[in-house]
């Protein structure tokens, strides 16, 4: 059976977490797939939209400690070694791909799950989906970006509160806090994550990457430095073809046509 499913279909790369037996839980190979295809994604001028979603009734159950790790003498150092080239390397991929990525969140998002959808530029959830920061439940610090990712959607108290206690959170409640963007019937899912992969693909695709990047970085940034990437990143998109476009058809009074050039 392939963990993961990746097909492209109308600009839209579909990447499709399949190990429904164990929740979608990503095994390490799993997510250094999941790190190559994000950057073949992001380098494939061919593909203008990804949707990231699960197969069964979860999305991914986070990291699979099931694995075993090295059963040798731990070394200080070798914990954040391996969160650093693992985890923290996942999300950053999806916050890099310089591509819009949709979650489609078809059930349960927990632990470096959450984070995986969290970190994607928007995130659709079924009815029956749910996230959960189930780290405390195990003793364990949060991972995966969660301390970077929560507090820049929801702010510091609320995370805390779902990190500290680690209770689920309900596709409704996610959607209250501002978890997620938008909550649909589980039969809908599909669709709709299909119809906005394809709106986005028919957009700039340059300056769609480029607000992706200024939003994200805006968030670490003071107001200089966050001008000085405006400003920088408007001159790199007037040099598109697509900028061009759209300013033609503005002058022109018709509906542009983008080409993600």
């Amino acid at each position: 059976m392939t963990e993961i499913v990746y097909t492209v279909s109308g600009q839209v790369a579909y990447v499709t977490l399949n190990r429904p037996e164990a929740l979608n839980a990503i095994t390490p190979p799993q997510r250094d797939r999941l790190i190559t295809l994000l950057g073949e994604t992001s380098a494939d001028p061919s593909v203008r939209a990804v949707v990231l979603t699960g197969t069964g009734r979860g999305f991914c159950a986070g990291a699979d400690l099931r694995g075993g790790g090295s059963s040798g003498e731990r070394v200080a150092g070798d914990v954040a070694r391996v969160i650093r080239l693992g985890a923290q390397r996942l999300i950053a991929a999806v916050l890099d791909c310089e591509k819009p990525v949709i979650a489609a969140v078809n059930g349960t998002a927990a632990g470096l799950g959450a984070h995986l959808a969290l970190a994607c530029d928007l995130v659709l959830a079924a009815e029956s989906a749910r996230f959960i920061e189930v780290f405390v439940r195990r003793g364990l610090v949060p991972d995966g970006g969660g301390a970077y990712l929560l507090p820049r959607l929801i702010g510091p108290q609320r995370a805390k509160e779902l990190m500290f206690f680690g209770d689920a959170v309900s596709a409704t409640d996610a959607e209250r806090l501002g978890l997620v963007n938008r909550v649909v019937p589980d039969e809908e899912l599909e669709k709709t994550a299909r119809d906005w992969a394809e709106r986005l693909a028919t957009g700039p695709t340059r300056a769609l990457a480029l607000t992706k990047q200024l939003v994200n970085a805006s968030l670490d940034s003071d107001r200089t430095t966050a001008f000085a990437a405006e400003a920088a990143a408007q001159e790199i998109n007037m040099t598109t073809e697509d900028a061009r476009e759209g300013v033609a058809s503005f002058v022109e009074r018709r509906s542009p046509e983008y080409r993600g050039r």
